[in-house]
């Protein structure tokens, strides 16, 4: 199929991008790296009447490490980050899920922003975003706002963003010492979304789990955080045994959804064994 007919815009500055988004409100939609968007087009699942190509705001492109964080803007590509001994050295959790978003054809046009904007429940950049306690920037007609990653995601391809709003950039605190991460998803194929999928950050002294951040995606309409798993393991001395039956306060957590691809207790069983494996993983990561 064709997309539908649509005017083109593309401004050189965020000032001009978001004069755009203000005049067009919900007709628009804005143009990143395109590998959600033309699709849908084509489709005819989005019909806007302009679309706002940003490519040419070097502003919203690159990484910026300061003192006690880094900035990653909209346009960044997957594949400037998952090459990044930045992200590799400040960002771990990130490194570890780059490889795993769809093949490098996508990660090399597909940008940090879109994938965020987009929302897809099943995303790896959503997860890691909250697992890490990211922030971030919209910029509107009245100035810039940031907005934590928990409360960014509002579920299914829905965000805080609002029509005349751009993201700009997302901002991470850095690494410390002693925490650890470790990530993993299932999927049918190779490049798939994940059916599920398990984020996880945390500081570990003395085989002791602490401060723990662990987020499942790929079950619900957003990526959620496992505070009754965290609760469990925090303060513990966590062994391979003591995972696999904290694992269970799962059930508390998430509710999974039953599509096509899964039933909500197949996504049940799987959160509770990946989760298990991803948590054995950022125990070994905290120990070497």
């Amino acid at each position: 199929m064709k997309a539908p007919r649509f005017s083109y815009a593309r401004p050189d500055t965020i000032a001009e991008a978001i004069a755009l988004l203000t005049r067009f409100g919900e007709d628009a939609r804005v143009l990143a790296g395109g590998q959600s968007l033309v699709p849908m087009l084509n489709l005819r699942i989005a019909a806007p009447s302009i679309l706002v190509d940003i490519n040419q705001i070097s502003a919203l492109n690159g990484l910026t490490v300061e003192a006690e964080k880094v900035h990653v803007g909209a346009l960044t590509r997957h594949a400037h980050i998952e090459s990044s001994t930045d992200v590799s050295k400040y960002l771990p959790l990130l490194a570890l899920a780059m490889p795993h978003i769809a093949h490098p054809a996508i990660r090399t046009r597909g940008t940090f922003g879109g994938s965020c904007a987009l929302a897809d429940p099943a995303a790896e950049i959503p997860a890691c975003s909250v697992a890490l306690d990211a922030t971030f920037v919209l910029a509107g007609p009245n100035g810039e706002r940031r907005v934590p990653a928990q409360d960014f995601f509002q579920g299914a391809l829905t965000t805080a963003l609002k029509s005349d709003e751009l993201l700009t950039g997302v901002e991470f605190p850095k690494s410390k010492p002693g925490y650890a991460a470790a990530f993993g998803e299932l999927t049918r194929r190779k490049g798939d979304y994940a059916i599920v999928g398990v984020a996880a950050h945390g500081f570990i002294s003395q085989a002791r789990l602490s401060d723990l951040r662990i987020v499942i995606f790929g079950a619900s309409d957003r990526p959620v955080r496992a505070r009754h798993l965290e609760s469990e393991l925090e303060g513990k001395e966590a062994s391979s045994e003591c995972i696999r039956r904290a694992a269970t306060a799962l059930d508390a957590d998430v509710e999974p959804r039953d599509d096509l691809h899964a039933t909500g207790e197949t996504r049940r069983y799987l959160t509770r064994t990946l989760a298990s494996r991803v948590l054995s993983d950022l125990m070994k990561v905290g120990v070497s």
